[in-house]
């Protein structure tokens, strides 16, 4: 990726290609050959008028998990909205919606990640009094994968993205109607700490 701003990148490049291009990213960080581009002074004067990301990011807020550092990303690149256990809210899809409204992202990413500390405790039946949205959340993709006689982290880890992508269409007209139009691409993702690769994720 280069350094030129991506006001002018996004409208070269179609959901598929974005993607490809995050992907990609993703190849450089894993194997320890991040470009860091985007970066530097130059690109950070050229966003003092706006921004128009490549894509939006739904992720976990867990340190060890940043979108733009994960993808190899630089700065306006990544519309990042960030929870515990990547749930969703009113917040969180109205942030999505001004992505795809204002901003005109193309691409939705949600992405879980291994080792993810609000499923374990889910899973291990913790019922946390000050996160009750985000505990029904997680107790519901455990269900469902208690229901599919799946009892590994990772198989909730990849169930609950499934179930946000569903959930963020249902709720969002906006969304919905961008997504029927083939003007917004949703990608499900799960994201490896061993390896430090990103797992594509089809439903």
């Amino acid at each position: 990726m280069n350094t030129t701003s991506p006001i002018t990148s996004i409208d070269q490049f179609g959901a598929n290609s974005i993607w490809s291009q995050m992907l990609a990213g993703n190849r450089r960080f894993a194997t320890g050959k991040p470009e860091h581009a985007g970066q530097d002074v130059a690109t950070r004067e050229s966003l003092r008028a706006g921004q128009r990301p490549l894509a939006a990011v739904l992720s976990c807020s867990d340190s060890r998990v940043p979108p733009e550092i994960v993808f190899d990303m630089g700065l306006g690149d990544l519309f990042c909205v960030r929870t515990a256990g990547a749930v969703l809210g009113t917040t969180v899809v109205e942030s999505l919606e001004y992505a795809v409204e204002t901003l005109g992202v193309k691409v939705i990413v949600v992405m879980s990640h291994e080792n993810c500390g609000a499923v374990k405790a889910a899973m291990e039946g913790g019922h946390d009094a000050d996160l009750p949205h985000i505990m029904g959340e997680l107790d519901s993709a455990i269900d469902l994968a208690r229901e599919a006689e799946l009892d590994d982290p990772a198989d909730v880890e990849r169930i609950l993205v499934a179930q946000t992508i569903e959930r963020l269409v249902d709720s969002s007209e906006v969304i919905r109607r961008h997504v029927a139009d083939d003007t917004v691409y949703i990608a499900g993702a799960r994201y490896s700490m061993e390896t430090g690769r990103v797992e594509v994720l089809s439903f």
